[in-house]
């Protein structure tokens, strides 16, 4: 001690100059120096502290732990705080107890070790931080979300934001510190209420107003947002708070509120509201006013005995008595409601009890019942539209019985004759055994193949109109060669034809490929020129002519028959009819109107031009898409 106390004089000089307190300790842990700050703290003088060992300064609970640190750190010499992350107690001459921070430096003179000891009182800085963790837990467990923002640092960053802030808007701290709060808006950035905090912040005022923000998962809320800036001794904006508050459910229940209000104003029912003890009108809606011909200021100035001129005061309050007890919920009258411009008209009313504020009010939901006044007449009418609409079904009953009747009487004939010529033929097939008879028999043999095929077109007709009933008919459009169906077709139809009749084939097709339904074109030239080899005498052309364009394939057949009568024309793609020439051969009068619902489904046309025992000609059009088949 004695060493240190005659080098001591700069030293004391030096720590003086400290705002900390000092203390030296030598290798026997026994107080060789102290410097004012430290005394005044710890409440000794130097008189009284020096050659004293350090554990005087150390409470009672603590004095064995420091002992054996304090040995350990003599043996290290490591200079640092004595504890890190924990704070130290040191106890003043009174006993009393108190925090502080000290740091260590070891040192040597004259071959003696000492430790300097750095003591900071942390009594104020503790309590500063207890009410700042006290003020923050205050500001974590507020509803309201809270937002800090430093004013002083470019583009205003965020630097605090409470747990509320967090749970609104789905960002937890680490990722909105250092942000502008611009990110809430999302692109959503034109709005009034921003335009008006931009200018806050730019002027340093305050304002409250509501915005569209967005949550981290980019759900929309309405947030409620007041501005407030927080100003240094000099004047200056140094940060703004921002206190959040969430009002989407509140913004969306006065929306619903707002359109039943709507809903109620703009209906064009009548519903009025008056007040249950004057019997003055409160309100009325549009359809009301429009109505009754008052506006809604003239109707603040009446009474409702104005417009239901038929009851005195009297009798009508005691009508209103059961909703007034609540002994019933509704009162309906029919009565008159007289309008401004001294019109009546009859109505339904209905009353109902209600509370607006501390005041009872009812309510008249006003029911024009002219139509039903009438309702005798308008049954009367439904009652001759109805017999009407029965005389009209009835008619289209006697009209489809007819047609069945036609029908079965059409199927039997068509099946009756090509069986007849079949069972004939096969008969005389049967007879022919010799050798040279061969020529005959290949006569019957191509007669009953003919009448077969017959039947079996008649049977796709019926097929194919079941088809179309069921709506079960699927079109299966793909490329094929054009001259391989014209001659498949032209082949068959040179089986059936009479004496002398010939078909001219078309030019021009031999490279042809189509994108169409192949099935369909082959039934319509098919169905086309067996009308016309059947409709046209021996001896005669029947002329086939193709014309394929970049999105069109067009096909035209001309006989030299009998024609189809003017009078018969219009109906001749009706299905079931037959025109008066061609009542005595053979037919369905199903093929035509088979081959244009195909047609006209896929898009096409048909159209026939025909002079009575001149000829006709039908003309088809159908579309080709060449991408549908690609």
């Amino acid at each position: 001690m004695h060493v240190f106390e005659k080098n001591s004089s700069i030293f004391n000089l030096l720590s003086e100059a400290i705002s900390d307190g000092v203390v030296v300790v030598n290798q026997e842990h026994e107080i060789v120096s102290i410097n004012k700050h430290a005394q005044e703290f710890f409440g000794y003088t130097s008189e009284e502290l020096l050659g004293k060992p350090m554990l005087v300064l150390i409470p009672d609970r603590f004095k064995k732990a420091h002992k054996d640190h304090t040995v350990r750190y003599f043996k290290t010499s490591k200079e640092g705080l004595m504890v890190r992350d924990r704070c130290l107690y040191a106890s003043r001459k009174s006993g009393e107890e108190f925090p502080v921070n000290i740091s260590l430096h070891p040192f040597e003179l004259y071959e003696r070790h000492y430790a300097l000891a750095l003591v900071r009182d942390m009594t104020e800085e503790i309590e500063i931080q207890r009410n700042i963790d006290l003020q923050t837990q205050a500001m974590d467990s507020a509803h309201n979300g809270i937002v800090i923002t430093d004013a002083l640092l470019p583009d205003n960053p965020i630097i605090y934001v409470n747990q509320a802030f967090e749970k609104i808007t789905g960002y937890p701290r680490s990722e909105v510190l250092n942000k502008n709060c611009r990110f809430l808006q999302n692109n959503d950035r034109e709005q009034e209420g921003i335009r008006k905090i931009r200018n806050c912040i730019k002027t340093g005022k305050s304002c409250q107003v509501r915005v569209r923000n967005y949550k981290k998962d980019g759900t929309l809320f309405w947030n409620e947002v007041s501005i407030n800036p927080i100003k240094n001794e000099d004047g200056i904006v140094t940060h703004f708070i921002g206190i959040q508050n969430d009002i989407t459910r509140k913004v969306k229940t006065q929306a619903e509120v707002n359109h039943l209000v709507r809903i109620f104003n703009e209906s064009l029912n009548e519903i009025f509201v008056i007040d249950a003890d004057s019997l003055k009108f409160t309100h009325a809606n549009f359809g009301a006013c429009r109505n009754s011909g008052y506006s809604l200021e003239e109707l603040h100035r009446m009474k409702v005995l104005d417009l239901l001129t038929e009851y005195e005061p009297a009798e009508f309050r005691k009508l209103l008595e059961p909703i007034y007890e609540k002994s019933l919920k509704k009162i309906i009258l029919e009565t008159s409601l007289k309008r401004k411009d001294g019109t009546e008209y009859p109505v339904e009313v209905h009353f109902q009890s209600s509370i607006k504020g501390d005041k009872r009010v009812i309510v008249c939901i006003v029911l024009d019942v002219t139509d039903k006044r009438n309702y005798t007449e308008r049954l009367e009418a439904k009652v001759e539209e109805r017999t009407s609409q029965l005389k009209e079904a009835l008619s289209r009953e006697i009209e489809l019985n007819e047609l069945k009747t036609k029908f079965l009487s059409m199927v039997s004939h068509e099946f009756k004759t090509p069986l007849s010529a079949i069972l004939t033929s096969a008969t005389l097939v049967g007879k022919y055994c010799e050798v040279n008879a061969q020529e005959k028999r290949v006569k019957h043999l191509k007669t009953i193949k003919s009448e077969v095929k017959h039947l079996n077109n008649i049977l796709n007709d019926f097929l194919s109109i079941e088809k179309f009933e069921k709506g079960k008919e699927v079109y299966n459009l793909t490329k094929f060669s054009l001259s391989k169906v014209i001659d498949e077709v032209i082949y068959n139809a040179n089986m059936i034809l009479k004496v002398g009749q010939r078909i001219s084939y078309p030019q021009g097709v031999d490279e042809l490929t189509v994108c169409q339904d192949e099935k369909i074109v082959s039934l319509v030239l098919t169905n086309l020129l067996y009308n016309s080899i059947k409709y046209s005498p021996e001896d005669t052309l029947i002329d086939l002519q193709v014309n394929v364009t970049k999105d069109t394939l067009q096909f035209q057949v001309r006989d030299e028959g009998i024609g189809i009568p003017e009078k018969d024309q219009k109906f001749i793609f009706d299905r079931y009819f037959r025109a008066g020439n061609v009542l005595l051969t053979q037919g369905t009068g199903i093929g035509l109107n088979i081959v244009k619902t195909h047609v006209e489904t896929l898009g096409g046309s048909i159209n026939f031009e025909s002079t009575e025992n001149k000829g006709t000609t039908f003309t088809v059009q159908l579309p080709l898409n060449e991408k549908a088949c690609s």
